[in-house]
């Protein structure tokens, strides 16, 4: 695969921002790494060889960016309310410098979102916040209620960037339009997370594939083997 290292300096974030960049035309995919994980996590981890093909045969785009995830949620050194700030500038980020620029890249009008565990999440949060910039939303193994991280604290920021309170109340057409999918395990320790997302998405009519699967755990072995089956969906 062709693989390019990025650093650039995002006005929203007010820092510089590392991401590798996989392909060379394509779909464009936004791919997420876990709780704190780094840019080159999903590479080290075989998250990027899994779909290889994909990527070679110049069918998908992949951005792995940084999470910043030790600025915003899981930065218990500041107070709640500036966790969930940062998250703002964090998704600023994404929706006015990242995903326009993958989109003009590969002349495609959405990006897609992905990642695993609480990659998962940011997937999830960017694609149902803003689906006119998401065509496809893949989670796999995600937990999406991020009140857990706010030490009991909950202002606009919070709402605004936690899909499940959020998401009932969203009337955002291309909801409807988009290709969700779910991914989750019998012994998935974030199974009821997507359990209960997905009973939120049929309330609403909002068509998706809760993808349960029998063998595996929440863990990159069964991420591996999701990944490239829910790139086989993008049309």
């Amino acid at each position: 695969m062709r693989e390019d290292y990025r650093k650039w300096y995002s006005n929203s974030l007010g820092m510089d921002v590392e991401m590798l960049v996989f392909g060379e035309r394509g779909y464009p995919v936004i791919l997420f790494p876990t709780s704190q994980g780094r840019y080159f996590q999903n590479k080290d981890e075989g998250l990027l060889d899994a779909v290889s093909w994909f990527v070679d045969e110049g069918l998908v785009k992949i951005y792995c960016p940084e999470s910043f995830d030790w600025l915003t949620w899981y930065n218990k050194g500041v107070h709640p309310a500036e966790r969930a700030r940062n998250y703002n500038y964090y998704d600023q980020m994404l929706y006015n410098e990242l995903a326009p620029w993958a989109m003009h890249e590969t002349g495609v009008s959405k990006v897609a979102t992905a990642g695993a565990s609480f990659g998962g999440y940011h997937a999830a949060n960017f694609a149902f916040k803003h689906p006119d910039r998401v065509g496809h939303m893949f989670s796999m193994s995600g937990a999406f209620d991020i009140k857990q991280f706010m030490d009991g604290f909950y202002n606009d920021d919070v709402f605004y960037n936690n899909p499940v309170d959020y998401l009932p109340g969203s009337d955002r057409w291309e909801l409807w339009q988009m290709n969700i999918i779910l991914g989750t395990a019998e012994h998935d320790i974030c199974r009821a997370d997507n359990d209960h997302l997905s009973n939120m998405l049929w309330q609403k009519n909002i068509n998706h594939w809760l993808d349960v699967r029998g063998i595996g755990d929440h863990d990159w072995p069964m991420w591996r083997a999701m990944f490239p089956h829910y790139l086989s969906t993008i049309k």
